[in-house]
C-alpha cells in the first residue's frame, strides 16, 4: 500500500514529484486555502488568479495541475478543490479534506512521492487528509499487466495500468507529537483493512468462493492474533444451519460459516458483527435478469466489511471484544438448488418458506445472527448488500440503518456521519410483517414488494435474541461503485461501512455504546 510519512519539510523545501495544495470556492472566485502560503508566495501571490485563468473555481473534486515556479523543489503543483470557503473562524469539513486528498492521490497515479499541504488545523484534520490520500491511491491491478507480448508492449508504450502513488508526505503536522503519530498509525491500519476489503470485493468469483474466503480469513487470523473457526459443510449439516445450506446447495463450492474472535484482556464489552458473504449471486432458480449478474461478485461486501473491521480492531488493540461472523455461500442454479416453494429449517429452529431464491442474503444472515446471539454480545450489527429496494430508496451513495433500539440506531447514524459515510435511519414498520406470513412455514422469505428493504430488516429481526441491541446496515447502494472514480472512491469495491464499524468498536471500548 502507499506509504505515509509525517514530514518536517516545508512546502517550499520538500523534494517530491508533486505538491498538493487546497483551493476553495469563494464568493468572487477561487481562494487559496491555508497550508499553501509558501506556494502562493512562489507564484508572487497570484496563485488564485492563475487558477481562475485556467478555469478552476475551487469546487469539490476539481483538480488543476500547474508547472511549479522557481522557489519550489517540486516540478508540479496540484491544486485540488475543497468546496465552499468555511464560515469565519470555521475549519474545513473533515470529509471535504478526505475527498480532496483522495482526488489528488488518484491524479498522482504513477508518481513516487507527493507532498500534501492541505489545511490541517488539528490532529483530526491530519487524519482525514491521510485517510483520503491513502484511500484515493488504491488500485486493483492483480489481474492486469500479465507477462505476455501484448501486455509488455502496453507497458513499453505507457498504456498499461499505472502504479498507485507510492508515498504520501503529510505537511503541516508535528511528526514528534504523540497525537499526530497515533492519528497516522490509525489511518494506515484502517485504510489498509478497507483496501483489503476492496481487494476481496473486486476479486472475481472463480477465485473467491466460500472456501477460499475462509482461507484468507484464517491466514489473517494467524497474522494478527485473531482466533478463527471455520464450519464447513459437514459441520453446518451437523449444526442444523438450514439457511446457509439451503442457499449454498446449488453450487459446487460449499458454504462456510467463519467466526473471527478478537479479544482484549481488559475488555468489558463485546460487539458482534455479522456479514453477508454471497461470493456470487446468480439469483439461484429465481435467476436474475440479464444485466444484473455482472457485478454480483460484490454480494459478499458485508462479510468483507466485517472481516476488515475485526482485523482493524486487532491492529489498533482496541479494549473491546469484537467477534465477526462471515456467512459465506455461492447462490447458483443447478439440479440440486433450492426451489421456490421449498421449506428450510433454520439454525434457530424456525422454518422458512422460500418464495424467491434471490432473497438469499437474509437466509444466510438469519443463521449467523442466531449463532452470534447465543454468545450474548452487548450489541450486534449485521452488514449486507441486501436489497435493491434500499438502492431505490437512498441511491448509490447512502446506506440504510434499521434497528430494534432507536438510541442504538441513532448512535450508528451519528458515527457514520462523523466518519464521512453517508447513511440514513430507516424504520421497521410492524404492519409489513404480516406480508411474510406463510401457510406452510413459520415465515416466508418474501413479503410486500413496496418497502422491500424494510421487509428484509423485519425478517432478520425475527432471528435476533431477546434483549440484545441489534442494527442492520443495508449497504447495497454504496458497496460497489460502477461509475467513474470520485474523491477517494474508486471504481468497484468501496469498503463501505468499515469506517463506521471501526468507530463503533472504538466507542464501545470507551464505554459509549449508545
Amino acid at each position: 500500500m502507499t506509504a505515509l510519512t509525517l514530514s518536517t519539510a516545508g512546502a517550499a523545501t520538500l523534494r517530491a514529484d508533486a505538491l498538493v495544495v487546497g483551493v476553495a470556492k469563494g464568493a468572487k472566485g477561487p481562494v487559496v486555502a491555508p497550508g499553501a502560503e509558501a506556494v502562493d508566495k512562489a507564484f508572487d501571490g497570484k496563485l488564485a488568479t492563475v487558477l481562475e485563468t485556467l478555469g478552476a473555481s475551487g469546487a469539490e473534486g476539481e483538480v488543476t495541475k500547474l508547472p511549479a515556479p522557481a522557489g519550489l523543489k517540486v516540478p508540479v503543483v496540484i491544486a485540488v478543490g475543497l468546496g465552499s470557503v468555511p464560515e469565519k473562524d470555521a475549519a474545513f469539513d473533515a470529509e471535504a479534506l478526505r475527498r480532496a486528498a483522495g482526488s489528488a492521490a488518484r491524479a498522482l497515479a504513477g508518481s513516487k512521492k507527493a507532498g500534501f499541504a492541505l489545511p490541517v488545523a488539528s490532529v483530526e484534520d491530519a487524519e482525514a487528509v491521510a485517510e483520503g490520500a491513502l484511500l484515493g491511491a488504491y488500485a486493483f491491478t492483480v489481474y492486469q499487466g500479465g507477462e505476455n507480448k501484448l501486455a509488455s508492449k502496453d507497458k513499453k508504450n505507457g498504456n498499461g495500468p499505472k502504479s498507485p502513488l507510492a508515498e504520501v508526505a503529510l505537511l503541516g503536522t508535528k511528526p514528534r507529537d504523540k497525537a499526530f503519530k497515533a492519528a497516522a498509525e490509525r489511518a494506515v491500519a484502517v485504510v489498509e483493512e478497507i483496501n483489503r476489503a476492496r481487494d476481496l470485493i473486486n476479486t472475481p468469483p472463480n477465485d473467491l468462493y466460500p472456501e477460499s474466503f475462509a482461507a484468507v480469513a484464517t491466514a489473517a487470523g494467524k497474522e494478527h492474533g485473531i482466533k478463527v473457526q471455520v464450519l464447513d459443510e459437514k459441520a453446518l449439516v451437523k449444526g442444523g444451519f438450514g439457511g446457509l445450506l439451503g442457499v449454498g446447495q446449488g453450487s459446487t463450492h460449499g458454504p462456510r460459516l467463519v467466526k473471527l474472535a478478537y479479544t482484549h484482556p481488559k475488555a468489558e464489552k463485546t460487539l458482534a458483527l455479522v456479514g453477508k458473504g454471497i461470493t456470487y449471486d446468480s439469483g439461484g432458480i429465481s435467476l436474475k435478469p440479464a444485466g444484473h449478474n455482472e457485478t454480483m461478485k460484490c454480494d459478499m461486501s458485508g462479510a468483507a466489511a466485517v472481516f476488515a473491521t475485526v482485523v482493524a480492531a486487532a491492529r489498533l488493540g482496541l479494549q473491546v471484544n469484537v467477534t465477526g461472523w462471515l456467512a459465506l455461500a455461492e447462490n447458483m442454479p443447478s439440479g440440486n438448488a433450492t426451489r421456490p416453494g421449498d421449506v428450510l429449517r433454520m439454525y434457530s429452529g424456525k422454518t422458512v418458506e422460500v418464495l424467491n431464491t434471490d432473497a438469499e442474503g437474509r437466509l444466510v444472515l438469519a443463521d449467523a445472527l442466531t449463532r452470534a446471539c447465543e454468545e450474548n454480545p452487548d450489541a450486534i450489527v449485521d452488514v449486507a448488500t441486501l436489497t435493491g429496494a434500499m438502492v431505490l430508496a437512498l441511491g448509490h451513495r447512502t446506506f440504510g440503518i434499521m434497528a430494534n433500539d432507536d438510541a442504538f440506531r441513532t448512535s450508528i447514524h451519528e458515527i457514520a456521519e462523523e466518519v464521512g459515510e453517508a447513511s440514513w435511519p430507516m424504520p421497521l414498520p410492524a404492519d409489513l410483517r404480516k406480508g411474510m406470513d406463510s401457510p406452510t412455514a413459520d415465515i416466508a422469505n418474501m413479503g410486500e414488494r413496496m418497502g422491500g428493504g424494510l421487509v428484509a430488516g423485519l425478517f432478520l429481526q425475527e432471528f435476533v435474541g431477546e434483549g440484545i441491541a441489534w442494527a442492520h446496515l443495508d449497504i447495497a447502494g454504496p458497496a460497489f461503485h460502477e461509475g467513474a472514480p470520485y474523491g477517494y472512491t474508486p471504481k468497484g469495491g468501496t469498503g463501505s461501512a468499515v469506517r463506521t464499524l471501526v468507530k463503533l468498536a472504538e466507542r464501545t471500548a470507551a464505554g459509549d455504546l449508545g
